[in-house]
This record gives C-alpha cells, sequence and structure tokens, in this order.
C-alpha cells in the first residue's frame, strides 16, 4: 500500500505526509480545529460532513478510540490532517487504534504534516477546497479534483445526515469517573421532539438528563406532524452545510414559535435565526474548538464554549424589538445566542453539550426544562 500521503488546495499548493487510515481519495473544504482533546467525538460529529479537518493538537491517536465517545454511527469527517499520528495508543479505555477506526470507514489521514503552516494559510486567507489522497495521486491530479469538488456556500447537507426515521431516545449522561457527581432529573417529566440536522448523541443525553423522554424526528418532518406528537419542547440540533437552503424547515420552525417551548443549537440556532426573518453568512475560517471565549450579555458572565461553525446569523437582520441579543463571541464580535422577548424560544450558536469540553453553558439545559415546566400543559 502507497505509504505517502498528498493534500492538494484549490489554489494550487501542496503538501506531502505519511499516509494512514484508508487508502481512499476524499475531497472536502479543508478547516481546522484548536481542541487539545476529543479527537474520537471531532471524527464522529455529522456536523464534519463534507470537511477534511486539520487537528492543531501536535500528536493525535494517543488514547485510542472507544465506543463510548463515538457521537454518531460512524465518522463524518472527509479526511484527517494531522502533525504526529501515534500509532500505539496508551489508554484504559482504549478498544482500538485510531488508525484501525478511520481505516474501517474509509477515511484517509496525512501525518507528519506542518499543520502549524497549513492553518496560518488558512486564518490568513480563508477555508480552501481541498483533495486528501492515500492511494498514490499524484499532486495534479489532486489539485484539479479538488477543483471540482462543491463549494460548502450554498450546499445542503442536513437532510443527507439526518435520520430516515423516527426513534425514541432514553440514555442519560453517565459518569467518566467516580469524581464526576451528574445531575438527573427525574424521568419523563417532558416530552422532547428533536429534530435531527446532525444531532450529536451528548446532547441527546443532556435531554434525557432533564428529565425528558426524547423522540428524534427526520430534518424534514412538518410542524404538523411534530405539534401531533404533543411535546412538551421542541429541540433543534447542530448540523453540516450551509444553513440558508433550509428554508422549508426555517418555515416549519416559523409555524411553531408561540405554540411550543424551542430551543436550537448551532445549525439549529441558524435555523431559528432565518425563521424570525434574519440571515446568514460564511465566515473567513469559523470556529471549530473548546477554548472559545462567549459573553453572555444577560448575565455579563464570559463563558468558555465548544463551537464548530462555518456560517453565522446576522445580528443586523434581526428584530431585536422582538429578539435579545444574548451571547456574543469575544474573539470577532459575531453572534452566539438569541432569546425571544415575548415567546418561548432561545439558541446558541455554539455548544453546551460540550463532548468533550468545559461545562460553563450547560445550564441551557436546565433553562429549557425550566421553560417546558412554565409551560407545561
Amino acid at each position: 500500500m502507497p505509504t505517502t500521503a498528498i493534500l492538494a488546495l484549490e489554489d494550487g499548493t501542496v503538501y506531502q505526509g505519511r499516509a494512514y487510515g484508508a487508502r481512499i481519495v476524499r475531497t472536502g473544504e479543508v478547516v481546522f480545529n484548536t481542541s487539545i482533546t476529543g479527537y474520537q467525538e471531532v471524527f464522529t460529529d455529522p456536523s464534519y460532513t463534507g470537511q477534511i479537518v486539520v487537528l492543531t493538537n501536535p500528536q493525535v491517536g494517543n488514547y485510542g478510540t472507544n465506543d463510548g465517545d463515538d457521537e454518531s454511527a460512524h465518522p463524518y469527517i472527509e479526511g484527517l490532517v494531522v502533525r504526529e499520528w501515534a500509532e500505539a495508543p496508551s489508554n484504559w479505555r482504549s478498544q482500538r487504534t485510531a488508525d484501525q477506526f478511520l481505516e474501517q470507514y474509509g477515511v484517509p489521514v496525512i501525518s507528519e504534516m506542518d499543520t502549524r503552516a497549513l492553518v496560518r494559510k488558512l486564518r490568513i486567507g480563508g477555508v480552501l477546497r481541498g483533495a486528501l489522497s492515500t492511494a498514490g495521486h499524484s499532486a495534479e491530479e489532486l489539485i484539479e479534483i479538488a477543483r471540482k469538488s462543491p463549494s460548502m456556500a450554498g450546499l445542503e447537507l442536513a437532510t443527507r445526515v439526518s435520520t430516515k426515521t423516527q426513534y425514541e431516545w432514553n440514555t442519560p449522561v453517565e459518569a467518566c469517573s467516580p469524581s464526576e457527581i451528574i445531575k438527573q432529573h427525574e424521568p419523563g417529566q417532558f416530552h422532547v421532539v428533536a429534530y435531527d440536522f446532525g444531532i450529536k448523541r451528548n446532547i441527546l443525553r443532556c435531554l434525557t438528563s432533564i428529565g425528558s423522554r426524547v423522540t428524534v424526528v427526520p430534518a424534514t418532518t412538518s410542524a404538523e406532524d411534530v405539534l401531533a406528537l404533543n411535546p412538551d419542547g421542541i429541540f433543534l440540533s447542530n448540523g453540516p452545510g450551509d444553513p440558508e437552503p433550509l428554508e422549508h424547515q426555517a418555515a416549519q420552525i416559523r409555524k411553531m414559535i408561540g405554540k411550543k417551548p424551542i430551543f436550537g443549537i448551532c445549525l439549529g440556532h441558524q435555523i431559528i435565526g432565518l425563521a424570525l426573518g434574519g440571515k446568514t453568512f460564511k465566515l473567513k475560517f469559523g470556529h471549530r474548538g473548546i477554548n472559545h471565549p462567549v459573553l453572555n450579555t444577560r448575565t455579563n458572565k464570559v463563558e468558555i464554549t465548544v463551537q464548530n461553525h462555518g456560517f453565522c446569523v446576522d445580528p443586523d437582520s434581526i428584530n431585536t424589538s422582538d429578539v435579545d441579543l444574548s451571547h456574543i463571541n469575544l474573539n470577532d464580535q459575531t453572534l452566539e445566542g438569541l432569546r425571544h422577548r415575548s415567546e418561548p424560544l432561545f439558541c446558541v450558536q455554539y455548544h453546551p453539550e460540550a463532548a468533550p469540553g468545559p461545562h460553563d453553558s450547560q445550564y441551557l439545559f436546565e433553562d429549557f426544562a425550566q421553560m417546558m415546566k412554565e409551560h407545561k400543559k
């Protein structure tokens, strides 16, 4: 098998490294994540559909992989770029190596890369389409493949990764160690219908832990079908792609505003923004990592948050007489949260379920529980 991997960008830049994972060629938008841990959760986050991920942490794979850290049924990243690939993991929870895990699911890896140089390029110039091959393609071939790959702008991916059938979820958050204290509410207090636009499992665990019975529905489910389930609350999940093509989804949420409490995360936040008449725009290089500071304008406290998004809601497009701009990113002043002033609706751009990451924002699930309690009939 080829031992050399090549990553080529649409602007003609070529990087060479060592091949791991599957021997295949894959394309995607090349993005970077600044997390120092949690690579398996990154691999299996459906929001990374259509993206080749560069990890800035210099060593990846050192604690292997295990079934408990999966955020979905399989990896969704198109490819992986790392500085050093650990071939022999050391951790008591490891069930297989990261190399075996990605090879099994057809994901190529390029290692021994100058990831700092690549990340600097993406920060200065913005994200680029790329082609990653561990199968012996030439640089010239890969440049052409990258240029022919689809742009993320205008790309609708949420319905592609969404569940095709409705299902129930009832597993709560579990402690990772004997010292971790997990607050669990009495089960079955609420019924939450969760739209799956690429939902992460820890979101479902968190919804269950606040006392909810969760029904997960496909991304195309109508407002009428959701309301027929008689939920106490409606949740809108994270997911990949450009939010603006999701006109049908925004229209369904618009119909339900004021009828049931609504909580959205990430793409769910963007869809709510669209439902409220707002617009979205693409960021230069996005926010991806577990260390992003966000100001809660209601409490004037700073939360360290987990983020993974390449699009934002334009705050100038939101009617602030009806909606409070509740959270602001302190790195670039972009909008990170909305809360309706008169209806039971709120959302955030970041990930309060934080798997892994800081738990500063888990109060949002408690806020959702309180909102459902106040509006429960």
